[in-house]
C-alpha cells in the first residue's frame, strides 16, 4: 500500500519539471555520452563509458522515484482539526529549557525550497508531535538514546 505524498502546488510543479527534463534532455545527454565513450574502444577499461553508464543508472533511478512520488501526490494538506499537528502544518514546540523551535512538518521534497526548516513526519521530533494538539506535552527519544520533552505551543497551516 502506497502512502499519499502531500505536496504544495509549487513542489508538485517543480518535480513535474524535473521529471520532464530527466526523461527528455537528460536521457538524450546520457545516450550521447555513452555513444561517444563506446567509440573510444575497449569497454572493459573505458572509465568514461562506465561513468556515463553509472550516471545513466542514477538518472533512471531518480525518474522512477519521481514517477512514484508524483503518482501518489496530493496537492495541499490533509484536512485536520484546527490545532492538530499534521503534515503540511507549521508547528512550534517549546523545550523544557525554554527554547522553542518552529518547523514545517513535511517531505524532503518540500525542504529544498521551503522558507522554513522542514522536519519529516518520520524524524524523531516529527513522529513525536504528529497527531497531537496544541498544549500536548510529549516525550520522545533522540537518536543518541536520551529522552527529551517538548510542548506544542502553536500549529498553523503552511503558506
Amino acid at each position: 500500500m502506497n502512502e499519499i505524498n502531500w505536496l504544495t502546488q509549487e513542489a508538485y510543479d517543480r518535480l513535474q519539471a524535473e521529471l520532464a527534463e530527466r526523461e527528455t534532455a537528460g536521457r538524450a545527454e546520457f545516450t550521447k555520452r555513452i555513444e561517444l565513450a563506446r567509440e573510444e574502444g575497449d569497454l572493459k577499461e573505458n572509465a568514461g563509458y562506465h561513468a556515463a553508464k553509472d550516471e545513466q543508472g542514477k538518472n533512471e533511478a531518480r525518474i522512477r522515484q519521481l514517477r512514484q512520488l508524483l503518482e501518489h501526490a496530493q496537492i495541499g494538506a490533509p484536512q485536520v482539526a484546527a490545532g492538530v499537528a499534521q503534515i503540511g502544518q507549521v508547528i512550534t514546540v517549546e523545550f523544557a529549557a525554554g527554547d522553542s523551535e518552529t518547523f514545517l512538518l513535511g517531505s524532503r521534497e518540500e525542504a529544498s525550497h521551503a522558507s522554513i526548516d522542514v522536519l519529516s513526519p518520520t524524524s524523531p521530533l516529527g513522529a513525536a508531535v504528529l497527531n497531537h494538539e496544541v498544549g500536548a506535552k510529549i516525550s520522545y527519544q533522540l537518536p543518541n538514546g536520551k529522552e527529551i520533552t517538548v510542548t506544542i505551543t502553536d500549529v498553523k497551516p503552511y503558506g
